[in-house]
C-alpha cells in the first residue's frame, strides 16, 4: 500500500493530470494546454480545447511517439527541467506561431510539428539532441538548439543548419546561461523577429566561469558532471547579443557589457526590440531599445535602488497602440506603469504581466499578502478586478477570453470564460484545514494547521515551523496544494506553524528589503515572534517540543534556527541549506549581501559553518547528491565542522536527487522519526 508521502511524490503534489502551460489563440477561438492522463502519469501531453464547442482534442499524444515513463532526457532538457522545477515527462514545453496555427515542441531529443487545425504532426527529422525549439511568428521556420549550437529548420523539415556555432571550447548559442534561468527567471536564449527573418540570440561564454563538479556515488562507473559555478564574487560568463539574419548576416548588439553584465530580459515585438541589462551590484536596470540593423542602442529608462532593482516577470512589453509596460516602486508599492505613469492604486503589488490583449493588461496582483489576484488595466476602465474568490490566481487572455488557473482553500481549477476545464488529477486523501493569520507587531502571515478532528484544549502538542523564508517564494497563502506536508505532518500529532518572514514576496519593496544587511537574524527572529505569538492565541502549543524543517531557504533557516536559538528550538531537519554563502550562486546572494570584497563581514555573518561548536540541539542534514542549485557541498562543509567540532548530528544524502529531492518518496517518514525521537514524542 502506498503511503500518503509516497502519493504525493507519485502525484508530484496532485498536480499531475492538471492543464498548464496555456496558449490562448489571438482570436479566442482554442486554448493550448499540457496535461498527462491521469494523477500518477507523468508524460505530458498536448492538448485543445475549442471554445465553440467546448470539446477538448488531444493533438500530440507522447506515449504515440514512443515516449513511456522514464524515457531519457538530452542533457539540455533535463537541464531545463531542472532549472524550472518541473518533474514531468513527455511534452514539457512547446511554442507556438503568432496565430496558434503551428505548435512545436521536443521529445526525447526530436523536434516535431504540431498542425493545430488537423492534428498532423511531422518529424522534422533535425540534427538531435533539439531542444528549446520556438518557431517564427509567422510559422515557416523553427529555430532550436543542439549541443551549443544555435539552428533553423524549415518547418516542412528542410535547409535544417547551423546559424550560429560556438567560436570557442565554452561558447553556446541560444541557451540561457546558469543564472538567467536559475536567478533571472530568464529561461529563453533567443528571440524571433516579428517578420521571422531574423532573431536576436546570446551568445554566452563560460570560459571565464569557475569549474565544479558533481559525482554520483551510485554510480561509480560515470564520470563526474562539470558544471560551470559562477558563486558569489567570482566571474560569470560572458554573455553578449547578436542580430541573426537568416540570409547569414549577423549584428552584435552595442552597450557598456563592462559595466551591465546580466541580460535580464529581451523583448521583440511590433514596437521594438528591448534589451533589459542590470550592473554586477544589481542597483541599477536599463530598458534599451536596440536598431537590430546597426545594433546600436538607446537608454529608454534607467531604474535606480541603493539595495537591488527588482526583476517582474512579464515586462517589458508594449500594448497594442506602442504604450511601454513596466514598473515603479513607489514607496511601499509596486505600480504597473504604462509610458512612465503608475496606473495602479498605491496598496495593491503589482506581481506579473501575464498578458497583453490589444490595449487591455492581464496582470497579477496582491492586495493581501496570502492572496494573488488577477486584474485587466485599459486606458478606459483603468484597474479591474478579475478574480474574487480566496486564492492564488494565474491566467492568459486574448480576445476577451480569460482563461484562469485557481488555487484555492477549496482546490484547483482551471476556467475558459467560467466554463471548467477537465482535470483528471488525483485526490488527496487529507484535506489541509488551514488557519490564516497577521501576527505580531509586524503582522506577520502565518499559517497554523493541527492535526484532523483536534478539539483545542485536549491536548498539549509539540510543533513543528516549517518555513521557507527566502526571496522566492511565500508559504503562507490561501491555497490548499501548499499545505500537503504541512497537514501530513500535523496529522502525526503536531501544530505546524508555517510562517512568512521579512524579505519573503508579497508585500512590497520595502518588506523586500526589510532585513537590511542582517541576512540571517531577522529570518530567525520572525520565526520565533511568530511561534510565540501563535501560542499565546493557541494555548495548546508546547514550547518545550518546538521542531524546525525547511528545503533549500527553509533549509538553512532551520540549521541556522538550532544554532543560533538552541534556546527556542530544539531539534532541526535541515534539507539542502546554503551554509557557506560564499558557495552559492553569484546574482542571488550578491542582490542581497553585495560582493564579498565589499561585505566580508556580512557572508561570514550569514554563514553557518563557523556556528558548528555551538551545536547542542539534534540537527538532520539532507542533500540531494545531484543538486547543482546549492551543490553538495554545502551539506558536506557543515559536516565535516560539525564533526572537527565533536558535535553529533545526523546527515542522510539522496543518491541521484537533485535540488527537487524535497519530494523524494519515504523523506518525510525519515524526517518524522528524527523528529519524533529528538523531541522525546512516543
Amino acid at each position: 500500500m502506498t503511503s500518503y508521502p509516497g502519493l504525493v511524490a507519485r502525484t508530484q503534489g496532485f498536480a499531475l493530470g492538471r492543464a498548464r502551460h496555456f496558449v490562448v489563440a489571438p482570436d479566442g477561438s482554442r486554448v493550448l494546454f499540457l496535461r498527462s492522463n491521469g494523477g500518477t502519469d507523468p508524460v505530458g501531453h498536448l492538448w485543445s480545447y475549442e471554445v465553440a464547442t467546448g470539446e477538448e482534442r488531444l493533438l500530440v499524444d507522447a506515449a504515440a511517439l514512443g515516449v513511456a515513463d522514464g524515457a531519457p532526457l538530452s542533457e539540455r532538457e533535463r537541464a531545463r527541467r531542472e532549472r524550472a522545477r518541473d518533474r514531468a515527462s513527455g511534452i514539457g514545453s512547446y511554442a507556438t506561431d503568432a496565430a496558434v496555427r503551428t505548435a512545436v515542441f521536443t521529445v526525447a531529443g526530436r523536434l516535431y510539428t504540431v498542425d493545430i487545425a488537423t492534428a498532423e504532426v511531422t518529424d522534422l527529422d533535425a540534427r538531435e539532441p533539439a531542444a528549446e525549439a520556438r518557431i517564427d511568428p509567422t510559422g515557416h521556420t523553427v529555430a532550436y538548439v543542439c549541443d551549443a549550437e544555435l539552428r533553423v529548420i524549415g518547418r516542412d523539415g528542410t535547409d535544417d543548419r547551423a546559424l550560429a556555432e560556438p567560436d570557442g571550447p565554452e561558447v553556446s548559442w541560444g541557451q540561457a546561461e546558469h543564472e538567467a534561468s536559475e536567478s533571472m527567471d530568464r529561461f529563453e536564449g533567443f528571440w524571433w523577429a516579428p517578420d521571422g527573418r531574423s532573431l536576436v540570440a546570446a551568445r554566452v561564454d563560460n570560459a571565464p566561469v569557475q569549474v565544479w563538479y558533481i559525482a554520483d556515488p551510485a554510480h561509480p562507473e560515470r564520470p563526474p558532471t562539470a558544471l560551470r559555478y559562477p558563486a558569489a564574487g567570482t566571474p560569470n560568463a560572458d554573455v553578449s547579443l547578436y542580430v541573426l539574419g537568416l540570409d547569414g548576416s549577423r549584428v552584435p548588439v552595442n552597450w557598456d557589457r563592462a559595466a551591465f553584465e546580466y541580460v535580464t530580459r529581451v523583448v521583440w515585438d511590433a514596437a521594438a526590440l528591448l534589451v533589459v541589462v542590470q550592473n554586477r551590484r544589481q542597483t541599477v536596470m536599463r530598458v534599451l531599445t536596440a536598431d537590430p540593423a546597426t545594433g546600436g542602442t538607446t537608454l529608454l529608462r534607467e531604474d535606480t535602488d541603493p539595495g537591488w532593482t527588482t526583476i517582474v516577470e512579464g515586462v517589458p512589453a508594449h500594448t497594442a497602440s506602442g504604450a511601454l509596460l513596466w514598473t515603479v516602486d513607489d514607496g511601499d508599492t509596486r505600480r504597473l506603469t504604462v509610458d512612465g505613469t503608475p496606473v495602479t492604486p498605491p496598496g495593491l503589488q503589482m506581481e506579473e504581466v501575464l498578458s497583453v490583449d490589444g490595449d487591455t493588461v492581464l496582470f497579477a496582483g496582491r492586495e493581501d499578502p496570502t492572496e494573488r489576484h488577477l486584474w485587466t488595466w485599459s486606458a478606459d476602465d483603468g484597474p479591474v478586478r478579475v478574480t474574487t474568490s480566496p486564492g492564488l490566481h494565474g491566467g492568459r487572455r486574448a480576445a476577451g477570453l480569460t482563461v484562469v488557473d485557481a488555487r484555492t482553500p477549496d482546490g484547483e481549477t482551471v476556467t475558459v470564460d467560467g466554463l471548467p476545464l477537465r482535470s483528471v488529477a488525483a485526490e488527496s486523501p487529507i484535506r489541509p484545514v488551514v488557519h490564516l493569520m497577521a501576527l505580531g507587531e509586524r503582522e506577520l502571515r502565518t499559517a497554523v494547521l493541527f492535526p484532523t478532528g483536534h478539539e483545542p484544549g485536549s491536548a498539549r502538542l509539540p510543533v513543528l515551523m516549517d518555513p521557507y523564508g527566502g526571496s522566492a517564494a511565500q508559504r503562507a497563502v490561501a491555497a490548499r496544494s501548499w499545505f500537503w506536508d504541512s497537514q501530513w505532518f500535523a496529522d502525526q500529532g503536531f501544530a505546524v506553524v508555517v510562517a512568512d518572514g521579512r524579505g519573503t514576496p508579497g508585500r512590497g519593496p520595502r518588506w523586500e528589503r526589510a532585513r537590511g544587511d542582517d541576512h540571517a537574524g531577522p529570518r530567525v527572529q520572525d520565526q520565533v515572534d511568530a511561534l510565540h505569538a501563535a501560542a499565546e492565541r493557541y494555548g495548546d502549543l508546547d514550547l518545550e517540543r518546538v521542531g524546525i524543517r525547511g528545503w533549500s531557504a527553509g533549509g538553512y533557516l532551520a540549521a541556522l534556527a538550532v544554532l543560533r536559538r538552541p534556546d527556542v528550538f530544539h531539534a532541526a531537519s535541515a534539507g539542502a541549506p546554503v551554509t557557506d554563502q560564499l558557495l552559492y550562486s553569484s546574482h542571488w546572494q550578491e542582490r542581497t549581501l553585495g560582493l564579498p570584497s565589499e561585505n566580508p563581514e556580512g557572508y561570514a555573518h550569514a554563514s553557518l559553518i563557523a556556528d558548528a561548536p555551538n551545536l547542542r540541539r539534534p540537527l538532520l542534514l539532507i542533500h540531494g547528491l545531484l543538486d547543482d542549485n546549492v551543490l553538495p557541498v554545502h551539506t558536506m562543509k557543515l559536516s565535516a565542522a560539525l564533526l572537527s567540532a565533536g558535535r553529533p548530528h545526523t546527515v542522510l544524502p539522496l543518491p541521484g536527487a537533485s535540488h527537487m529531492g524535497a519530494v523524494a518518496d519515504r523523506l518525510w517518514e525519515f524526517e518524522l522519526a528524527f523528529l519524533r525521537t529528538s523531541l522525546g514524542i512516543d
